[in-house]
């Protein structure tokens, strides 16, 4: 069986963007493939954190996991801090590669222009980071976002080059990018994904653990476009997000989701899609209170202790590649 790993930063509350770009996809794709799920809690620390915050976010992202259907008896589910070979292969692969690569990242060129006097060198090297959570798994696939397609190419030319350079010890992994819901966007800025770091608040951020209150508030002010016609359209991108969440959530085509809204206007969109959400929500809080605090420390353990094996001996083949431990050349 093929593999395929992925991971969630708990540098804040996870969000329908999370969802419906990602973790829904995790959940069909596990029985599909030998799956790896990561806390990825060293990414988290590339800006400052509160330290009692990221324990608790750590754990409420590992059991809105678990509520939202990932299975700890089909999936290996853990925290990327527990197991070292993330951080020690990332150094090896540091040595790889250049300057120029993580220069040209996007993100990085994005934030260099807010603040180029106060960027951490974490930050700058975490698509180096990135790479090495997914070559330890000799991954096959990676879901991710558009806004991560080209640290996912980064990580392949890396793996060429290692295996190039040093002999064959990664997989060349491929990206998974879905045709409906890559990005979903801010419900009050639709030229930004959304986020649980938003500039103006989370006013445009669906929170998993949102109130009933609070996500149709957040709906009810959501932002649209001109006009008065509720279908999809790359030039009224508002509208076209609404309708994506509507879609993802009901599982219906593009056709049948316009000819739905055919004749009504842009509040009983927001409404509908307010009561489709907390439909969605209810069931899920109530799951995610009920996981046991000591059962989610168990099925943690045993995730780590898995991914430490399976990364042990991809960290192993890559340093007797380099000279740099006992071990023969693979």
């Amino acid at each position: 069986m093929k593999r395929i790993f992925s991971g969630v930063k708990p540098s804040g509350p996870l969000h329908l963007g999370n969802y419906l770009g990602a973790l829904r996809n995790w959940v069909e794709l596990q029985r599909e493939y030998e799956s790896f799920f990561c806390i990825v809690n060293l990414h988290a620390i590339t800006v400052p954190q509160d330290p009692q915050e990221l324990r608790e976010r750590t754990r409420e992202t590992a059991r809105l996991y678990l509520a939202l259907g990932i299975d700890p008896q089909v999936s290996t589910v853990f925290i990327q801090s527990d197991v070292a070979a993330h951080a020690e292969l990332a150094w090896l692969l540091n040595c790889v590669a250049r300057m120029s690569e993580l220069e040209r990242m996007t993100q990085f060129k994005d934030k260099a222009r807010k603040q180029s006097e106060n960027i951490g060198v974490g930050f700058f090297d975490y698509p180096v980071l990135m790479a090495s959570d997914i070559l330890l798994y000799q991954t096959d696939l990676v879901p991710v976002g558009e806004d991560q397609k080209q640290h996912l190419e980064l990580t392949r030319d890396l793996a060429i080059r290692f295996n190039r350079d040093y002999g064959e010890t990664f997989r060349i992994p491929e990206a998974f990018i879905p045709k409906v819901g890559a990005r979903i966007m801010s419900l009050s800025d639709p030229s930004k994904k959304m986020s649980k770091s938003d500039e103006e608040g989370d006013a445009g951020c669906v929170m998993l653990m949102d109130s009933a209150d609070v996500v149709q508030r957040k709906f009810k002010r959501a932002v649209t476009d001109s006009g008065t016609e509720i279908r999809f359209d790359e030039n009224r991108p508002a509208i076209s997000n609404l309708l994506t969440i509507y879609q993802l959530l009901t599982g219906k085509n593009a056709e049948e989701v316009e000819n739905h809204f055919s004749g009504k206007g842009y509040a009983s969109l927001k409404q509908e899609l307010g009561d489709l959400t907390i439909a969605f929500l209810q069931p899920l809080q109530e799951r995610v209170a009920a996981i046991d605090s000591d059962k989610l420390e168990d099925i943690l353990d045993s995730g780590a202790a898995r991914a430490r094996t399976i990364a042990g001996t991809t960290l192993s083949a890559a340093k007797a590649n380099l000279g740099i431990n006992g071990a023969k050349r693979t």
